[in-house]
């Protein structure tokens, strides 16, 4: 058996991590000053507010100020100090969390693992520090020394962590074990804030000190606030996709050209952006407007949809109002305004004879005149089209002619230049998938993070979080 086909053993991680934490207890008993200073007490809150309110980056790990009150209880404190502050800490984070006070589980089990990974590397941390520099007095020589304690902390951290959530959950435990490169950068911020931390307070002293730990504390809470409005919004707009793409399948049921028409409009465009040299930003917005450009058809009459027989000056309005329908209800779900703009402007043309604003020239959105040479190019070219079919060839003829009057001459020629070699199939759209073009928007609902954290409880060192607390 290898490591990364190993059982999950939960039992035999408890156990590991107890036996760990008792072993280290006679070590923090006998060097038990400073265990009542002022500064324990601080510290030990500041831990506490920074697990609990502390900012969740992306990804597998946590950083938050409760790594740089751990280790400034090292470094000024002693082991019984810091081996104290991180057991109090996740004991208040595990009740806390636990029992769902805030909303962010904590699986009993992980307790005794959270704090074999943190309040034993932090007391080998605090009896390391004390060998290499004895009292801190903020010295090159000292910080350096607290430079390399907080090192070694991170990667034991790291490494009885991984090793005992993978016995815990059965996770690879060489996956488990990779460095998390991506937080590279933030663990080096927050390494070189503990030693500013520790600088102010050698210097100025308690208060100067406590301050700016607080200050610290309350950026991680802020911070955290930012990060859940940030999911909250994702998780509507995927709401609000899932909406917005039931809605085209419905009104497809009504029209069939509409789910592939709309499927060539977004593919059309995006390609057509990307030949202009615009960002990928611009071209995945213009995706999204091309597969929701005719949203707003939604609310036009079974007879104008069925494009049966001859249409009224009525009917006619009513096509002619689509636009504006759609915008306002991607405006109304809250996260497609740009979308919105863009689709209430497709019809627009560039002489100022569109509709429903008569916009002209520059005036007009530059994705919303994309969309429209891709879907004048779509209704001429493909088999479903209720005009006489085009070929290619005949449809670039009509474009061009109507370039500089309906349509923006630069994307008709861009469009043009995509076309250039390219194969029957991406020239007559008709085998346009809705569903796939609607995978590619399914970027919108992968963005939302889903938090399955075990690890920490939100501890703040380093802490690997495979399945859930």
């Amino acid at each position: 058996m290898t490591v990364s086909d190993i059982a999950p053993r939960p039992r035999l991680a408890v156990g590991l991590a107890c036996l760990i934490v008792l072993a280290a207890i006679p070590v923090a008993i006998s060097a038990s000053e400073n265990l009542l200073d002022e500064l324990t007490f601080v510290l030990g809150a500041c831990a506490i507010a920074g697990v609990l309110g502390g900012a969740k980056w992306e990804g597998d790990v946590e950083v938050s100020a409760a790594f740089v009150c751990f280790m400034l209880a090292a470094a000024f404190l002693g082991p019984a100090a810091v081996f104290a502050i991180v057991i109090v800490t996740e004991i208040v984070a595990w009740i806390v969390l636990g029992r769902g006070w805030i909303k962010r589980p904590y699986r009993t089990r992980i307790l005794p693992i959270n704090i074999a990974s943190l309040a034993v590397p932090a007391l080998l941390a605090a009896l390391a520090f004390d060998a290499l520099a004895g009292a801190m007095d903020a010295s090159a020589r000292d910080l350096a020394a607290l430079a390399i304690v907080e090192i070694a902390f991170l990667a034991l951290n790291f490494v009885l962590l991984g090793v005992l959530v993978s016995l815990v959950d059965g996770h690879d435990m060489r996956s488990m074990l990779k460095p998390p490169r991506e937080l590279l950068p933030s663990l080096a911020l927050t390494i070189a804030l503990t030693l500013a931390l520790a600088g102010v307070y050698t210097t100025l002293g308690f208060a100067a000190s406590a301050f700016l730990v607080l200050i610290l504390v309350g950026f991680g809470y802020l911070s955290r606030l930012v990060v859940i409005a940030r999911e909250r919004t994702a998780q509507y707009a995927a709401l609000s996709w899932g909406v917005l793409s039931s809605l085209v399948r419905s009104l497809d049921r009504r029209d069939s050209r509409t789910a592939r028409h709309s499927a060539a409009v977004a593919a059309f465009a995006r390609d057509i952006a990307l030949e202009c040299g615009m960002s990928k930003r611009d071209a995945e917005l213009a995706h999204t407007a091309g597969l929701l450009h005719d949203i707003g058809r939604f609310a036009l009459p079974d007879r104008v949809m069925e494009r049966h027989g001859t249409l009224t000056q009525d009917d006619w309005e009513a096509i002619h109002q689509h636009p504006e329908l759609g915008a306002d209800l991607l405006r109304d779900l809250g996260v497609y305004g740009p979308v919105a703009q863009i689709v209430r402007a497709h019809h627009e043309r560039v002489d100022g004879r569109g509709y429903p604003d008569r916009l002209e020239g520059d005036e007009i959105p530059e994705i919303a005149r994309i969309v429209a040479v891709a879907e004048v190019y779509d209704t001429l070219t493909a088999e479903d089209t209720y005009r006489d079919r085009m070929t290619s060839f005949q449809a670039m003829t009509e474009l061009r002619r109507v370039a500089g009057h309906q349509l923006d001459a630069r994307f008709v020629e861009a469009l043009a230049g995509l076309l250039a070699g390219r194969g029957l199939e991406y020239r007559h759209a008709d085998t346009a998938d809705f569903d796939l073009e609607l995978a590619i928007e399914g970027r919108i609902a992968d963005s939302v993070a889903t938090d399955s954290a075990a690890g920490s409880g939100g501890t703040g060192a380093v802490a690997s979080k495979p399945t859930g607390q």
